[in-house]
């Protein structure tokens, strides 16, 4: 069982990259959040990000888990993500792990254990799940017979390349999209995987089966000189298509003997979607309430997509 958490929950962010940085911001504007405590193994990086808010600077994972909080993200690369989550859910601290979890499913399980041997929460950080196009889209088919789910997601080579490719660093949003949207599981794997100019792959067409019947398929790249985000989705009843970046959602329907459609525009606020994460993050420590991402959910999640690279 989870204990009642305090007042006022004593925060820290594990990772000062651009990630870390946002999640930093965020938080120290989350209302019942004292930001306390920034880690990165950079002394100049993370004392710069603590400056800005008040919080005190560490250099070690040893000085973060023994800083006294009560909830923390963790968002440091992917190779950490384990061994510092676990530490800090043994400690007693919530966790916010970025996507994906961990780089492994082992990985992944022992972050998840520990969280229930030791009754805290562990969240996912798939901040597209709060994206207000996505939850838009989910209404609006939500009564619906819905038959495929197309999703882009390309753009240019990123500046500075991480440890992993597309597939992990850009579908896995996608992927967990899909099971989010459909309630359903996604059963076969069909990708067709390139690499142009990075060591791992840079393209990646992804098409997949769900355990109810849907087809869906994942578009990404990190070779198309613009960002591109589109989700589209097809039902027996409508077509609905949303852009992910300015959050415009349309809905056609009511197709005739011609034809043609009649369209809408659906309404989707404008509120950031790692603000509305991290309220969530917030909510289920104070209420016991599972998190909206749970750590399955990313286990879940990366599993399909290490089907994809082979490696599943």
């Amino acid at each position: 069982m989870l204990q009642s958490a305090p007042d006022i929950l004593k925060a820290g962010v594990a990772g000062a990259g651009v990630m870390g940085r946002n999640h930093a911001r965020v938080l120290a504007e989350v209302q019942g959040v004292d930001l306390t405590t920034i880690f990165d193994p950079d002394a100049v990086t993370g004392q710069g990000v603590a400056d800005l808010y008040g919080a005190a600077a560490v250099t070690t994972a040893e000085a973060f888990v023994d800083a006294g909080l009560d909830c923390a993200v963790v968002a440091t690369p992917n190779r950490f993500h384990a061994d510092l989550g676990v530490a800090l859910l043994e400690k007693g601290v919530h966790v916010l792990v970025e996507k994906p979890i961990a780089p492994t499913v082992k990985d992944a399980q022992r972050m998840i254990d520990a969280a229930k041997a030791n009754g805290r929460v562990l969240m996912v950080g798939h901040v597209e799940r709060f994206n207000p196009a996505v939850e838009t889209v989910r209404r609006a088919i939500a009564d619906e017979d819905v038959i495929s789910i197309q999703v882009t997601r390309v753009g240019p080579f990123p500046p500075r390349m991480g440890e992993v490719g597309v597939v992990i660093d850009l579908a896995v949003h996608d992927i967990d999209i899909i099971r989010h949207l459909t309630g359903s599981e996604i059963t076969e794997v069909q990708p067709q995987l390139a690499r142009t100019r990075a060591e791992r792959e840079d393209t990646a067409l992804l098409q997949f089966r769900l355990e109810n019947g849907v087809i869906a398929h994942i578009t990404t790249n990190w070779l198309t000189p613009y960002k591109t985000r589109t989700l589209q989705v097809a039902t027996r009843g409508k077509f609905v298509v949303a852009d992910l970046i300015t959050r415009q959602v349309t809905e056609y329907f009511g197709q005739q003997a011609d034809g043609s459609y009649s369209t809408r525009m659906l309404n989707s606020w404008p509120a950031e979607p790692l603000k509305l994460e991290l309220e969530a993050f917030v909510h289920a420590i104070r209420t016991g309430e599972a998190p909206a991402v749970t750590g399955q959910d990313g286990l879940k999640n990366l599993e399909v997509a290490l089907r994809c690279l082979g490696e599943g």
